[in-house]
């Protein structure tokens, strides 16, 4: 594995020198401005390529923003190269820890949170105004098991968790780039799926949903694709850890709407 540019162009309006949340002396939890790293694996595995892209203008509010530089200091960090201590960032060194990929506003994060306070819970995501919603429902809850990562999910994966540190993942509703042509840009991939299996312990869970058919039947055609991992299939009766997201995010109701039907899919890591 190696680093190089060109692979990704993410611009957040947010987080522009000239953007309100980079005034006023303050800069907490921005991504750097201009193109980022990403990762290239050369094991001839397939992962997302992302062109240029940018995302939805989001700004926080000024209590948001006042939320925000009291609570990031110690319940975020910015895509790195640096590993996380898990112990350290969580004041514990027993507990179990789940990682969520693109956590979007943190509905499910924070309503399964509470229901497993003995895990360490940290929600990766690039949207900040999606992390500042999940922050002030942690403040508000009093829910000290979840810490947040901003960046993409791939890379927060790849370079700040070590291998066999991770207890669980979680993919709920991943962007089914529904375009043939955008099919390369689908997280679920072989190459995503052995990285995740290399960072989960043996008896570890990965977790997926979808609402998107032609996703569902792409990620079908991948549930044996990576020797490290067993799939379980849904419902997993057995499995030891929650399943249950306790309530319909905003994307899930809307399929639901639209008379989707929610797809789940369980794994383990092997012994």
């Amino acid at each position: 594995m190696r680093l190089s540019t060109g692979k990704i162009d993410v611009m957040h309006n947010s987080d522009t020198p000239n953007s309100p949340d980079s005034v006023g002396g303050t800069r907490e939890g921005n991504v750097p401005f201009g193109r980022p790293l990403q990762s290239e694996f050369e094991d001839g595995l397939d992962y997302p390529r992302l062109g240029s892209m940018s995302f939805r203008r989001g700004t926080l509010t000024s209590n948001q923003t006042k939320m925000w530089d009291e609570n990031w200091p110690h319940m975020g960090k910015v895509l790195s190269d640096e590993r996380i201590d898990l112990a350290e960032w969580f004041g514990r060194s027993d507990a179990k820890t789940i990682l969520e990929i693109g956590s979007g506003t943190g509905t499910s994060t924070a309503a399964m949170a509470p229901l497993e306070a003995d895990t360490n819970i940290i929600a990766c995501e690039i949207y900040k105004p999606g992390l500042a919603k999940l922050m002030g429902a942690a403040v508000r809850e009093g829910l000290d098991n979840i810490r947040m990562v901003r960046g993409d999910g791939v890379e927060v994966l790849n370079r700040m968790f070590g291998e066999e540190s991770l207890d669980g993942v979680r993919i709920y509703f991943p962007d089914p780039w529904p375009k043939a042509r955008h099919h390369k840009r689908r997280i679920i991939q072989s190459g995503v799926l052995h990285l995740i299996a290399t960072r989960l312990k043996p008896g570890g869970v990965l977790h997926v949903a979808t609402d998107h058919a032609d996703y569902a039947e792409w990620i079908s055609e991948l549930v044996n694709v990576e020797p490290l991992l067993e799939y379980k299939g849904w419902p997993w009766p057995e499995c030891p850890q929650l399943t249950d997201r306790q309530v319909i995010t905003k994307f899930e109701g809307k399929g639901l709407e639209k008379d989707h039907v929610i797809t789940e899919f369980l794994w383990e890591k092997k012994a």
